[in-house]
């Protein structure tokens, strides 16, 4: 199957769902798939070989974060050509509706489509504003999926259907099989204690951690907090409000996919204090894998992917002094720590990638299975027939369009 799959995000600074793309695009590729990705990025940025750029991107807040997207007459003819070139039997786009090249990609594109929606919000103006520009290209999506229940959630109330849920996937055994590294090991007096995510994006959650920090030193002096992201603006801050305390806390700044597992596989408890705008809960998944006890604020999307508390200790968000009051009584309870890791080590096994691959792959072939067969201009349609292709749409100005080979 030739699959194309557009990130709206740039892979200059990777999040979440970029790397659910890159993901996907090589669980895909090792099933013996054809993929080509287009996502924003700067000629300079490494990225593998199925990769295409769509452009340089611009930093955009959104949902409590900063997006870099690439939107713009210049994008469109990038994406015209990408299509042309890819000859793609589906079209997966990420974050359809946001201003983006995933948006770009929805009203050029004809043929068989799915989309994954990733948002998580309550109540979102640029959903609202995007709405009625996406509205007509709904209808070209033959599935929709949602990466979790707050996701399919925000879809619904934001743009009406509905969608199947897949979650993000993780490679289970990548984190499982992780090495510990002595630097980041503790001990019964001088336990590790990590968080990863971005420092400068309050809804991370780093100053609930930070206001949970001294609380935990009162009872467990010799405790080590190993923090994991970029934001200087937030490390700054943190040091600043950590006082004396700062000294027990080591800030990694970014560190390799590699590094996180082997962080992971080392510490005592991952915390993860986010006070809102998670759909899901990718960081969660991976501690789990690599057999950390995890710690995570109540959100709807942790509460699922620690199964409800079985699986990882909840406490209330943004609540500082309960976050040190649920590490302590972990830190004091081994046998309670190894319930949840074993729990844990179940439950994750829904969420690795060979399972949420073929969930996927099931979608694609349903969508493939209701479209017709389209036969591409200027191609015999003799030498075609029975051949599911797509084609693309080309705007012209405000009037007639034109059909192209894609």
């Amino acid at each position: 199957m030739r699959v194309g799959i557009v990130c709206p995000y740039s892979f200059d600074a990777p999040g979440g769902v970029q790397f659910h793309v890159r993901d996907l695009a090589e669980a895909l590729l090792a099933q013996g798939h054809h993929v080509s990705v287009l996502a924003p990025a700067d000629d300079d940025t490494p990225v593998p070989d199925y990769f295409v750029s769509a452009g340089s991107a611009v930093p955009v807040r959104y949902n409590g974060s900063v997006a870099r997207v690439a939107f713009g007459p210049r994008i469109a003819g990038r994406v015209r050509r990408w299509l042309e070139a890819g000859r793609f039997d589906v079209l997966h786009l990420h974050e359809a509706v946001n201003p983006s090249v995933s948006m770009v990609a929805l009203w050029i594109a004809q043929g068989p489509i799915v989309a994954t929606f990733h948002t998580s919000i309550v109540r979102s103006r640029a959903l609202q504003v995007a709405y009625p520009l996406v509205r007509q290209s709904l209808e070209k999506i033959g599935a929709r999926i949602a990466v979790s229940e707050d996701a399919r959630r925000t879809l619904v109330e934001h743009m009406g259907g509905d969608a199947v849920v897949i979650p993000n996937g993780v490679y289970v055994d990548t984190f499982a099989g992780a090495a510990p590294d002595a630097r980041w090991q503790g001990s019964a007096e001088a336990p590790t204690i990590a968080f990863l995510g971005r420092l400068d994006e309050p809804r991370k959650g780093l100053p609930v951690l930070t206001a949970a920090i001294p609380r935990i030193l009162e009872q467990v002096p010799g405790a080590r907090f190993l923090v994991a992201g970029r934001g200087d603006d937030g490390r700054e801050e943190a040091i600043a409000a950590l006082g004396e305390h700062a000294a027990s806390v080591e800030f990694l700044g970014g560190v390799s996919d590699e590094e996180k597992a082997s962080l992971l596989a080392s510490v005592d408890l991952y915390v993860a204090p986010q006070t809102g705008g998670e759909s899901f809960g990718i960081v969660l998944v991976e501690a789990m894998s690599a057999g950390a006890c995890v710690v995570a604020s109540d959100l709807g999307a942790f509460r699922r992917v620690v199964d409800d508390g079985a699986a990882g200790a909840l406490f209330p968000v943004g609540d500082g002094a309960a976050l040190a009051r649920t590490v302590l009584d972990l830190l004091a309870d081994r046998a309670r720590r190894d319930e949840y890791r074993a729990r844990a080590a179940e439950f994750v096994r829904r969420f690795d990638w060979s399972s949420v691959t073929a969930e996927i792959l099931a979608v694609y072939e349903t969508v493939l299975a209701a479209s017709e067969a389209v036969i591409p201009v200027h191609e015999d349609p003799r030498a075609n027939r029975g051949r599911r292709l797509g084609r693309v749409r080309v705007p012209r100005g405000a009037g007639a369009d034109e059909d192209v080979r894609a």
